[in-house]
């Protein structure tokens, strides 16, 4: 079994998703007492949200790099970033380390193909729904269509995110929101959803949504699985 190495902590409350799912995944996959062979750095949140925050992209970038470089020394086999935003400087970590950069798109339009759908809405920080890094390349390389909520939408997403979902909180008033945003992209002919942060699994699920929802956290880290559980 190889190493899985995670960056975790952004947030906390996600990267125990993982965790959680990845040992889960291998005690089904190979039962008895087995569990999974996992390296984690877990960063404060609060110093990688002020970054962010302060558009200091530069400074989060070396954060991750450093990150990573520590997992390698560490001895994993891979390294997964817990967050869809932080795969902002994806390709700048990946050129830090030897070891391979699982990214969580990737993995997330595998899936979405495999099921047919084209036109897919994406959920997750205003970085994340707005900027190219992560839409360009669902995009470019998997030639998918790419649909965001409007401003107002896309403003009660990325609150909930940061000011209840990273705190560990559960409100259902942001849960009918986040409901009726995904009823508005249906409107749109959008045909799945991307959750497109790792907190967001947290508040809503499959039996919430019309559409098929396309959990990013699950995904990425039965990826990590995968690949720890591949032969060669």
């Amino acid at each position: 079994m190889k190493v899985i190495g995670l960056i975790g902590g952004m947030s906390w409350e996600s990267t125990a998703e993982y965790y959680r799912i990845i040992n889960k995944t291998v005690k089904e996959r190979l039962g008895g007492l087995h569990s999974a062979k996992i390296l984690l750095y877990s960063v404060d949140f609060s110093e990688i949200a002020t970054l962010q925050t302060e558009g200091r992209w530069p400074e989060a970038t070396k954060f991750m790099c450093d990150a990573a470089q520590r997992i390698e020394r560490g001895g994993a086999d891979c390294v997964l970033i817990c967050t869809n935003t932080m795969h902002k400087m994806a390709p700048e970590v990946q050129s830090t380390v030897t070891i391979p950069l699982l990214h969580i798109a990737d993995t997330t339009a595998i899936e979405i193909k495999k099921r047919g759908i084209k036109r897919i809405g994406l959920l997750g920080t205003k970085y994340t729904m707005v900027e190219d890094f992560y839409k360009g390349r669902l995009v470019d390389d998997y030639d998918l269509d790419v649909f965001i909520p409007p401003e107002d939408g896309r403003t009660i997403v990325n609150r909930v995110i940061y000011e209840e979902l990273c705190l560990g909180k559960v409100v259902e008033e942001s849960k009918n929101q986040f409901q009726q945003i995904i009823h508005d992209l249906n409107t749109r002919g959008v045909e799945g959803v991307i959750l497109g942060c790792t907190e967001i699994s947290l508040l809503i699920n499959q039996e919430d949504s019309p559409l098929p929802l396309f959990d990013t956290t699950a995904i990425h880290a039965q990826a990590a699985v995968d690949f720890a559980l591949e032969s060669g």
